[in-house]
């Protein structure tokens, strides 16, 4: 495995080719001024309600602007992840953030003043088609009547949640660049224990390292704790505040309004899980056993199902990838292709890159996506993963204009997590030799129990701390601490033992920075695993519906989108259908060892 010390120590070919957003800095910069100017030209437009033709000009111009501030963003962003720190970086993603909030600022009037309209007045609007192609997106802003504040009020919260909500900023860099982890003695070399390749070290087979490497890091992220408390304390009450400001009763309701959901997906999906740990304990059976371990601590849960060292080029690992999706067929292998072909991913891992993986799109371009390669087949299902975003945003922008290209965070992970189901059927069925085989149903596995089972355990967490600051209380270290540890003993029971740095692991967790982002894998993960089994199965029909789901845009409703694949998210039989997935695979592993 080659390991990088710096950025500029990596090959061009395994760097993301970012070219295609702005050539280069002076691209970027004529880029910046021009979105400026246009920004600065939408304040003109108020009162553009009134004229049907000053109204089209303004969407027009409104939609094509977001898509140059957006892209400005993006690269922004993309550029500061390559190595966080950099002060260039910083003041540039800075920089684009302002002139992200003051394009809302000038546009903040538009929705007040599109709301003020009477219905009858909303209706004139499309008499003749000239305004047709935006009515779907004007629809949705006007089903917030009784959500939006007037001009001021809508500017007022705009500047000041440019001033003030930097929580998950603050957060990223403390843990990502800030904290000092210590090192580790691996085969007689030194390695800084960085979050990039923590995961990596916490597979290693020597136990005792396994703990050292856990302690270390906890220790310190344990020391911050109150810090990170309170950075999450704020984004907590910034985001409560300000739904209560737009008349909605908390957060979780303007969730729920925001996705056109009830509380009835949730209930019956959480339901379904908590009443299905039995077959995660079910797994840690067979888990020690593969292990041959009495007792299975936190420590342990890292470990790869084979002892194979079988590392994968990254060559090898694209070559696999376009393999497994044959399935889907002849025109989405040739999507991906272009992830490799223009170099859309950047693989290697070095001190100071952000950790994680993702996959970031503008409007107008194809996203870039982000990750750690490990040489293993861990980092081959990020490469899937991410994959099927980029595909899934290929194909929605190639079938509808700019307004309709967002998709719902409800359906992305749809698109992705279909695809790990094809890699694990694939390395199950078509490996030579067993310890592929089970690498390949063990890596499924892994997949189903962060988004489903540990998703809707840490979801349920999110839920309960939103409900516990809305009640007028204040989130501390140790009331993270003691929630996440009974959220652990419900889903490991006696299976998995604690130890005095369990429930620390919310402080690393940036989804609880994205607004209840994390239910959205797991009707996902129960999605893909419906789907991903009827296209394996040689299900025509479930094939050319799920290609039409991914191209489908944003004019469609969520619900709607779903009804393509013949999904009901209410329908408590789509998360039970997954659970006998999850279950099957475990069946398989354990006769395979």
């Amino acid at each position: 495995m080659k390991k990088y010390k710096t950025r500029a120590d990596v090959e061009e070919k395994y760097k993301w080719d970012l070219t295609d957003l702005f050539k280069d800095d002076t691209d970027f910069e004529k880029s910046y001024k021009k979105a400026k100017k246009d920004v600065a030209e939408l304040k003109k437009y108020v009162g553009c309600t009134k004229d049907k033709d000053k109204l089209l000009e303004f969407l027009t111009k409104d939609i094509n602007t977001i898509a140059l501030v957006e892209r400005l963003y993006i690269y922004s962003y993309l550029i500061n992840d390559q190595e966080l720190g950099n002060s260039k970086s910083i003041d540039r993603k800075n920089k684009t953030s302002d002139l992200y909030n003051l394009y809302s600022l000038n546009v903040s009037f538009f929705n007040p003043e599109l709301l003020k309209l009477s219905t009858d007045e909303y209706n004139d609007l499309f008499k003749d088609d000239k305004l047709l192609e935006f009515k779907k997106s004007l629809d949705d802003i006007y089903r917030n009547k009784e959500h939006i504040l007037d001009e001021k009020s809508e500017n007022i919260i705009s500047e000041l949640t440019n001033a003030m909500n930097h929580f998950e900023d603050m957060s990223s860099t403390m843990l990502n660049s800030e904290h000092d982890y210590g090192d580790i003695i691996i085969d007689g070399e030194k390695e800084k224990i960085t979050t990039t390749n923590y995961r990596r070290l916490m597979k290693n087979e020597d136990r005792n390292l396994r703990k050292e490497v856990r302690e270390k890091f906890t220790k310190v992220i344990d020391r911050y704790g109150v810090s990170s408390s309170q950075f999450l304390n704020g984004y907590v009450k910034s985001s409560i505040t300000l739904s209560k400001l737009h008349n909605f009763k908390d957060a979780w309701d303007a969730k729920l309004f925001g996705l056109k959901l009830t509380d009835k997906a949730y209930s019956a999906l959480i339901n379904v899980v908590e009443n299905s740990v039995a077959s995660l304990k079910k797994y840690y059976d067979v888990y020690k056993k593969r292990f041959k371990l009495d007792n299975l601590y936190q420590y342990d849960l890292g470990l790869d199902f084979t002892s194979s060292k079988k590392e994968y080029s990254i060559e090898e690992a694209q070559e696999l990838c376009l393999e497994v999706i044959k399935p889907l067929g002849e025109d989405y292998v040739n999507h991906f292709k272009k992830i490799f072909e223009n170099r859309y991913i950047d693989y290697a891992q070095y001190p100071s890159k952000c950790s994680g993986g993702y996959s970031f799109a503008p409007l107008d371009r194809d996203s870039r996506i982000l990750m750690s390669y490990n040489y293993d087949l861990e980092s081959i299902s990020t490469i899937i993963h991410e994959g099927g975003h980029n595909v899934h945003h290929q194909y929605v922008a190639e079938e509808n204009p700019l307004e309709y290209r967002g998709v719902s965070s409800l359906i992305a992970e749809v698109a992705s997590l279909t695809n790990e189901c094809l890699l694990s059927n694939y390395l199950a069925n078509n490996a030579k030799d067993n310890d592929t085989k089970i690498a390949g149903i063990s890596n499924i596995i892994d997949v189903i129990i962060s988004n489903l089972f540990g998703a809707v355990r840490e979801g349920k967490i999110e839920l309960d701390f939103y409900n516990y600051v809305n009640d007028g209380n204040t989130i501390t270290k140790d009331y993270m601490k003691g929630l996440e540890i009974e959220s652990l003993k419900k889903y490991y029971g006696d299976k998995v033992i604690l130890d005095e740095l369990s429930g620390l692991s919310w402080i690393r967790r940036s989804h609880y920075y994205m607004n209840y982002y994390l239910f959205n894998y797991t009707f996902c993960i129960s999605v893909a695993t419906n789907v991903a089994t009827k296209i394996l199965d040689g299900n025509k029909d479930m094939l050319d519906k799920y290609l039409k789901f991914l191209k489908t845009g944003s004019d469609i409703d969520v619900l709607d989108v779903f009804k393509i694949i013949d999904i009901d998210l209410e329908d408590k039989c789509v998360y039970e259908n997954a659970i006998k997935y999850f279950d099957s695979m475990v069946n398989k592993l354990n006769d395979l060892i």
